[in-house]
């Protein structure tokens, strides 16, 4: 009898999905090496206020960003074009400000930043983003002459962890995790690395030469299912 697939995820999956590799012999340990908390001070809140008083384009790229902002709303409907990622964050996006909000969607942050470039309308945006955001959004923006208020609503903390077992696959979501794993972990040379956008799979080249899968677009359903793909039975 073959040996059972071990995957690591780095941050935690829905019991759906866990029992969805058991069934194919795949077994999926949960360590997460980075956390968020937001920012609750008076000075985010009158940012956030500001924005909710009139019509503005605003950016999300975290779903971290997006349930903070979320909780400063006290039921009020902004006046927002959202551009935002796909997937967790698009739906957290539509919950919480409503469908009709939703402007533009990206795969990753830069093909965002690529189609709000081209919507010629776009004078002036505002982000809310973590104090890790990366610099492939406001920084194409502002090349093309986007005025990019930035509003850093909650923090990222590292929590590395020694891992000890060998794993055939680990599951990457944000370039501030794969950051944490490698700052005390190495990588036989037979594990696959998954990751979930471009930006996430730079992280890791900077770090690793292993194989590195890519999942077609946001969202922990679809790295897992890429990972399941990659080692069908």
């Amino acid at each position: 009898m073959p040996n059972r697939i071990a995957i690591l995820s780095t941050r935690p999956l829905e019991k759906a999905l866990l029992e969805a590799a058991k069934a194919k012999d795949i077994g999926i340990d949960i360590v997460s090496f980075i956390d968020t908390t937001p920012i609750q001070t008076s000075g985010i809140k009158e940012e956030i206020g500001k924005a909710l008083k009139q019509p503005a384009a605003v950016v999300f790229t975290s779903m971290n960003a997006v349930n903070t902002v979320a909780a400063y709303i006290n039921g009020l409907t902004p006046n927002w074009k959202i551009f935002c990622i796909g997937h967790t964050t698009r739906q957290l996006a539509a919950k919480y400000f409503g469908e009709q909000s939703i402007h533009t969607i990206g795969n990753n942050a830069s093909e965002l930043a690529d189609k709000m470039i081209n919507d010629k309308s776009l004078k002036q945006v505002v982000f809310f983003c973590g104090d890790q955001r990366r610099e492939e959004l406001p920084g194409k923006l502002r090349q093309n002459g986007i005025t990019v208020q930035e509003v850093i609503v909650y923090h990222t903390i590292s929590t590395p962890h020694k891992i000890e077992k060998a794993y055939d696959g680990i599951l990457f979501y944000s370039p501030s995790a794969v950051q944490s794993f490698f700052y005390a972990n190495a990588v036989p040379p037979d594990t696959v690395l998954f990751a979930i956008g471009q930006t996430t799979a730079d992280a890791i080249k900077s770090f690793s030469s292993n194989t590195i899968i890519e999942s077609d677009r946001p969202g922990k359903d679809e790295l897992v299912n890429k990972m399941f793909q990659f080692f069908k039975k």
